[in-house]
């Protein structure tokens, strides 16, 4: 099949005049410039989604998909019959009950403010991931009592007294290191509301043995979040047979919302189910204009890279500007020749985005492969890579379409030749 004229005079300026030379320098660097681009784009926006897919596993693998609250901001009575309701609700996994308080923890090294929450022990395990998280201990030694730290020493000729057999605590690994508290020591729980007496409200203190130590992979959680068993919680909070709210599994993550809802209107009015993307909506919110921002500013690499084929088309057009003229004369339309120099930019365009996408993967690739981190500054050894099939698309169209309207200028350009001017000299 032969080919259109356009195409045979387009693919021929791209070549070089010299004969050991197929190519063109000028051609040549259009197409670099295009192809690091565009495997800068796909480098970096592949890097952020990792990044942000990331954050999402370990929040909600220390957090469910679901919490169901009072929107009063009373404890729920009656939790064992409304988790039963709640998990009976279409997508939903599983269900369980917990107690979310503020307090203090004490020990002998330091002390620190934290997230206290009762936990179902038994249930637990089936709507987070704190189980997995665990570097030590277990969550069945919530619910045992035990020895913590060293007897007392005993006064001489008398026998040793037993250190105090007390509940286990389950605290994350930068907390640990920040109390000097480790498995098997005593910490102190303090909550600020305590009986009240003749001074006024007096702050309650029990003791706990820590019976695990977790890492959630997550600063704010590994230093601020500590776990006790639920009937600890209540007889602590003295909240008798309430709690906080529910925690709901579900079977799609990203339909959460839609679940939540359902829920709502399965159990009704005061109870209030929100969904994990509202629960942190924030912060991803962050992440999505972030990513969206390095995609802008990247663009701007592809844009002047743009730059370069508009200077290599005109400067085409001024070196042939006599074969043009008589293309023109035998008979050749304005349109044709706008349709050779678009050839021109198209395949620089193509030619680039085709190499930048596979240099693009090789960056990843070798970021993933030869570049660490610290873990104890990121909790990360390496760069969380993964690049999503719908950036490739849209980088390599936004690609080929600038590059393809920067061919707009010089294509006009030589469309409005006169060719009685250009051969006049001739």
């Amino acid at each position: 099949m032969r080919l259109p004229y356009e195409v045979f005079i387009g693919l021929r300026y791209l070549k070089a005049k010299r004969r050991n030379r197929t190519i063109s320098f000028n051609t040549l660097i259009s197409i670099a410039g295009v192809t690091i681009g565009v495997a800068a784009l796909i480098a970096t926006l592949g890097i952020m989604t990792g990044f942000k897919e990331d954050i999402q596993a370990k929040i909600l693998g220390t957090n469910s998909h679901v919490i169901v609250t009072s929107r009063t901001g009373e404890a729920i009575k009656s939790y064992t019959e409304l988790t039963d309701k709640v998990a009976a609700v279409p997508d939903v996994v599983a269900a369980t009950p917990f107690i979310f308080k503020q307090v203090l923890l004490t020990s002998d090294s330091g002390s620190h403010g934290v997230v206290l929450r009762g936990i179902d022990v038994k249930r637990e395990a089936t709507v987070t991931e704190i189980a997995k998280n665990l570097k030590s201990g277990s969550l069945d030694e919530l619910e045992r009592l035990g020895p913590a730290g060293k007897a007392p020493p005993a006064p001489d000729g008398q026998a040793a007294e037993p250190p105090p057999q007390l509940p286990g605590i389950i605290i994350g690994k930068e907390l640990s290191l920040r109390l000097g508290a480790f498995m098997g020591d005593r910490l102190n729980v303090v909550s600020p509301v305590g009986p009240i007496s003749a001074l006024g409200m007096i702050p309650k203190v029990r003791g706990y043995r820590v019976a695990g130590i977790f890492e959630a992979g997550m600063f704010e959680y590994d230093s601020s979040l500590a776990y006790v068993s639920i009937k600890q919680a209540q007889e602590f909070f003295n909240m008798g047979e309430t709690v906080t709210g529910i925690e709901v599994k579900v079977t799609d993550v990203f339909a959460a919302d839609r679940t939540a809802k359902a829920i709502e209107e399965a159990i009704g009015f005061p109870y209030w189910a929100r969904d994990w993307m509202k629960l942190n909506k924030n912060l991803f919110s962050a992440l999505k204009m972030e990513k969206f921002m390095m995609f802008v500013l990247l663009v701007l690499v592809v844009i002047v890279a743009s730059f370069n084929i508009v200077s290599t088309l005109t400067m085409i057009v001024v070196e042939k500007h006599r074969e043009i003229a008589i293309l023109k004369a035998m008979g050749a339309t304005g349109k044709a020749v706008m349709r050779i120099f678009m050839l021109n930019g198209l395949v620089i365009g193509v030619a680039g985005t085709a190499i930048g996408i596979p240099l693009g993967y090789g960056f990843c690739w070798a970021i993933q492969e030869f570049y660490t981190l610290p873990g104890d500054v990121y909790y990360l050894s390496h760069i969380p890579v993964h690049i999503k099939t719908f950036d490739v698309v849209i980088v390599g169209f936004s690609a080929i379409l600038i590059t393809f309207l920067a061919t707009i200028h010089p294509c006009r350009q030589a469309a409005r030749l006169d060719p009685a001017e250009a051969l006049r000299y001739e």
